[in-house]
């Protein structure tokens, strides 16, 4: 009795579909965890290369200079990095354009800012939608496959005269077990979902707060050189 109800009887002895079931949620959860580990790794980078940068941004370096190393590591830097990028290099455009109105020049930094923002946040949220997902439909699919395989059990058992514990336990077990993987797959995908969702609404609001910082900056600049051209 308890070698034909170890796990894997259980699963060789479920249903077709069942079985199918149990394999789709194997490979989700497979891949939820593959995920989980390459969001870790990126968020670790990212606010890395983030507090790196910003060390530098308020060493006293000059705005050119950190322009000039942003433009040489260009495809190794962080997401501030590239949000400030964006902003020096539409601000030194417009002044090659002999634009010298400075809400002109503040605005057309700042939107290249936000352009650039929206497209860090989007990488930075890979994969938060696929884990959004798996925790909300795993247990719903592992519970279609516990239903299917009790009505397949039900079925079998309405062939026989009598029926006993010993002969409904094995095809509910079976199909429990379709339940547990669900659940397997989910909870981590839930815990994992709401770590890394706070940690990006982390960054957002970094990245908005230096925006707004180095905005502050070139405002500064601008009314220094208004004054002086004066």
């Amino acid at each position: 009795m308890n070698q034909d109800l170890s796990i894997l009887q259980l699963v060789l002895g479920a249903s077709l579909v069942v079985q199918l079931v149990m394999l789709l949620l194997l490979i989700v959860s497979v891949t939820s965890w593959a995920a989980i580990f390459g969001k870790l790794f990126a968020l670790r980078s990212v606010n890395s290369k983030n507090d790196e940068f910003e060390r530098d941004f308020w060493s006293g370096t000059s705005l050119n200079d950190l322009f000039s190393a942003a433009a040489q590591n260009a495809k190794l830097a962080g997401p501030m990095e590239r949000i400030f990028a964006s902003g020096m290099r539409e601000y030194q455009k417009l002044r090659e354009r002999h634009i010298s109105d400075a809400a002109t020049l503040l605005d057309g930094a700042r939107r290249a800012m936000r352009a650039s923002f929206q497209r860090e946040l989007d990488v930075v949220e890979t994969h938060l939608s696929f884990l959004g997902s798996v925790a909300s439909v795993s247990p719903y699919v592992g519970l279609f496959g516990t239903v299917w395989g009790i009505m397949h059990a039900f079925t079998g058992l309405g062939a026989l005269q009598q029926v006993t514990l010993a002969t409904v336990a094995p095809g509910i077990a079976e199909a429990l077990v379709a339940t547990a993987l669900g659940l397997f797959a989910a909870i981590p995908a839930v815990v994992a979902y709401n770590r890394f969702a706070r940690d990006i609404d982390r960054v957002a609001i970094k990245l908005e707060t230096f925006i707004e910082e180095f905005s502050n900056i070139l405002q500064r600049n601008l009314g220094a050189q208004s004054a002086s051209g004066h």
